[in-house]
C-alpha cells in the first residue's frame, strides 16, 4: 500500500512537470489516456503558470533535467537512438547535463561509514569534504589512505534507489500501455527500450559492478599502458554505495589549449582514440560505452588516454563481432551482397528476407557516402543509416550494437576534433584483417583446438561406451525417441484457448440463429419446421447445443490434456 501511494505521488509530480513544460500532449497518443487530457486542461497550473519558452525539443530536455536522475539518463540514452527519434530531438537531448548540486559532505561520510562498517578516520588519513564532482548518480571526493595512497572516493546519492525504482515502475507501466493500445508503441518496441534502460541504470547504481568493470578494462590494457590507463581499484574499501579507486592526474580532453601547452601531439591523440576503440571491440569484445569527453583525460607526461566512470560497459558475442567485421570490410570493398548475407547468416533479419532487395537498399545508403573521400566518411553515421534501413526488413533490436554505435559516435568526435583529416578506415582495416585471420584458417582452428581440447579430453573416453549403447538399443528396437520443445506448453495452451473460443463461438452462433428463427415464427407458433412444431425446437435446440459443445470439449480438450 505504501509503495502504491509513493508511486501515485511520484506520478502526480511527473504530470505536474509535463504540464509545466507543455509536454502533456506526449501522453495522449494513448487512447486510454485521452480523458486525462480534459482533467489536465482544467488544472489551474495550465492557465496560471508561466508559459515555457523554446521548441518542443528544448522543453523536453528541460523537463527531463527537472525530473531528476532517472529521466536525465533516459534522455541521454534516447539521444543516441536516431533510428527512433527525429534528429532535432536527439541533438537537443545530447545536451542534457548530468551535473547537479552536491549533497552535504556529512551525509557522504555517513554513507561511507555505514557501507564499510568502520569510522572514516580508520580508513582515510585525509578526506576532502568538498566534492570534486557531482552527478545525478553519485559524487566524488578526494582523499588519502592510511598508507599514503591518494584516492578518489565515489559515493552514491542517498535515497536514489527508491526514487529510481518508482520511476522505472512508472515507465514500465507506460511502456506496457503504449504497446498494448498504440500501433506506434508496438512498432518502436517501447517495452524493450525501457527494459534495456532499466538494466543499464540499475547497473550504474551498483558501484561494486562498476569496480568490476574497471578491473576488467584495466586487465585488458595492462600490457599497453602507453595507449590507455585505467585507475586501480582498491577492493578492500568498496561496497555497493561506495567505490574507492586510484586518484588520477590528467588534462580533460576538452581543454585543447591546456593540451597544446603540454606539448600533446594532436595527430597521435586522434589515432590513439580510434585504435583504443577498435582494440576494445575486436580484440577484447568488451568496451567502455560511456566515453564522452567528461570521462576522458590525457596524461600530460606521455599523451596516453586515461578513462574514468565505468558504469556503462558493452560486450560483444562472437556473432556480433563477426557481424561487425564482415560488414565493415564488405562496406570498405563495396560488397553490398556480402553485407546483406551477413545479416541473414547472423539471424538478425528473417531467413526468408529477399537478399537481392536487401542488397539494393544497402547500396542506396552506402553509395552516396562512398562518393566522398575516405577521410570524410563517418563509420558511426554509416552504421546508423544501416540500422535505420534494416528496420524496414524487420531486423530485431540489438542493444549491444546500439551501445557500440553510441560509443563510436563519441570516439569519432574526439578523434576528428583533433585531426579532421583522420582516415578511420586506415586504422580499422589492419585490426579487422588481423582479427579475421585469427578467427579463420589454420590460426583460428588451432585456437579452437587449444580452447576446447581439455573438454574433449574429458568426453572422449565416454564416446565408445555411449556409441555401443546406442547401437545395441537400435538393434533391439529399444531406442527411445524423445522430442522436447520449450515452447510446446505455450503452443498447447494457445491451442486450448483457441479451441475453447471456437466452441463457444459456434455454440453462440447456433443459439443466435435458433433464437432468430423462433423470433421470426413467433406469430405462427403452430407452424412446423422440418415436420416438427416450434415448441419442439425450443427443447431440441438447447439439447443439441449442449451435446455438440460437450463433444467438441471431449474430443479436443480432453485429448489435448493427454498429449
Amino acid at each position: 500500500m505504501r509503495q502504491f501511494f509513493l508511486r501515485f505521488v511520484r506520478t502526480l509530480h511527473i504530470t505536474r512537470v509535463l504540464v509545466r513544460y507543455r509536454l502533456d500532449d506526449v501522453l495522449y497518443f494513448l487512447p486510454l489516456l485521452k480523458p486525462y487530457q480534459a482533467i489536465l486542461r482544467l488544472s489551474p497550473m495550465a492557465w496560471l503558470g508561466p508559459r515555457p519558452q523554446g521548441t518542443f525539443a528544448e522543453r523536453l530536455r528541460e523537463a527531463l533535467e527537472t525530473l531528476g536522475p532517472t529521466f536525465i539518463k533516459l534522455g541521454q540514452m534516447l539521444s543516441t537512438r536516431r533510428d527512433l527519434l527525429p534528429d532535432h530531438i536527439t541533438q537537443e537531448l545530447a545536451k542534457l547535463q548530468d551535473a547537479v548540486p552536491p549533497f552535504p559532505s556529512n551525509v557522504a561520510r555517513q554513507i561511507i561509514e555505514a557501507a564499510l562498517g568502520k569510522p572514516i578516520g580508520t580508513v582515510f588519513s585525509q578526506f576532502e569534504d568538498r566534492p570534486a564532482a557531482a552527478a545525478s548518480i553519485a559524487q566524488v571526493h578526494f582523499g588519502q589512505l592510511l598508507d599514503g595512497r591518494e584516492v578518489a572516493i565515489k559515493v552514491r546519492r542517498p535515497g536514489l534507489q527508491r526514487i529510481i525504482d518508482q520511476d522505472l515502475a512508472i515507465l514500465a507501466l507506460l511502456a506496457d500501455l503504449a504497446e498494448r493500445y498504440s500501433q506506434e508503441g508496438r512498432r518502436l518496441k517501447i517495452r524493450a527500450i525501457v527494459a534495456e534502460y532499466a538494466k543499464t541504470i540499475r547497473g550504474e547504481l551498483d558501484l561494486l559492478r562498476e569496480a568490476a568493470n574497471a578491473s576488467q578494462l584495466r586487465r585488458n590494457f595492462f600490457a599497453e599502458p602507453d595507449l590507455l590507463y585505467v585507475p586501480e581499484i582498491y577492493w578492500d574499501y568498496c561496497a555497493p554505495p561506495v567505490l574507492v579507486m586510484e586518484r588520477i592526474y590528467g588534462i580533460p580532453i576538452g581543454q585543447r589549449d591546456a593540451l597544446r601547452d603540454a606539448g600533446i601531439d594532436f595527430d597521435q591523440l586522434s589515432r590513439r582514440a580510434a585504435e583504443i576503440f577498435f582494440r576494445q571491440v575486436f580484440r577484447d569484445a568488451y568496451f567502455h560505452a560511456d566515453m564522452h569527453p567528461g570521462n576522458v583525460f590525457i596524461d600530460p607526461k606521455n599523451g596516453r588516454f586515461i578513462a574514468v566512470d565505468f558504469g556503462i560497459m558493452g560486450s560483444l558475442d562472437d556473432a556480433s563481432q563477426h557481424y561487425l567485421a564482415e560488414n565493415m570490410i564488405a562496406f570498405f570493398r563495396r560488397d553490398y551482397r556480402r553485407v546483406a548475407e551477413a545479416h541473414v547468416e547472423a539471424g538478425w533479419v528473417p531467413p526468408d528476407t529477399n537478399v537481392q532487395d536487401f542488397e539494393t537498399a544497402i547500396r542506396a545508403i552506402a553509395e552516396p557516402v562512398f562518393e566522398k573521400p575516405l577521410n570524410e566518411i563517418s563509420v558511426a553515421s554509416l552504421l546508423l543509416r544501416l540500422f535505420q534501413t534494416t528496420r524496414t526488413f524487420q531486423m530485431q533490436t540489438q542493444p549491444q550494437l546500439l551501445l557500440l554505435q553510441k560509443t563510436l559516435v563519441n570516439v569519432e568526435g574526439i578523434a576528428r576534433d583533433f585531426n579532421p583529416a583522420l582516415n578511420i578506415w586506415e586504422i580499422a582495416t589492419p585490426l579487422l584483417t588481423e582479427w579475421l585471420s585469427r578467427q579463420r584458417g589454420p590460426r583460428g582452428w588451432w585456437s579452437e583446438i587449444k580452447q576446447y581440447f581439455p573438454q574433449w579430453g574429458l568426453v572422449l573416453p565416454e564416446i565408445p561406451v555411449l556409441l555401443h549403447n546406442i547401437l545395441r538399443q537400435t538393434q533391439q528396437g529399444e531406442l527411445p525417441l524423445v522430442i522436447r520443445n520449450s515452447d510446446i506448453d505455450g503452443i498447447r495452451q494457445e491451442l486450448h484457448h483457441g479451441l475453447q473460443k471456437l466452441t463457444y463461438g459456434v455454440g453462440g452462433i447456433f443459439t443466435v440463429v435458433g433464437l432468430g428463427i423462433i423470433a421470426a415464427l413467433e406469430h405462427r407458433l403452430n407452424s412446423q419446421i422440418l415436420n416438427l412444431p416450434v415448441w419442439a425446437w425450443l427443447i431440441i435446440l438447447p439439447m443439441t447445443l449442449w451435446a455438440g459443445t460437450s463433444w467438441v470439449h471431449r474430443v479436443f480438450f480432453r485429448r489435448g490434456e493427454r498429449m
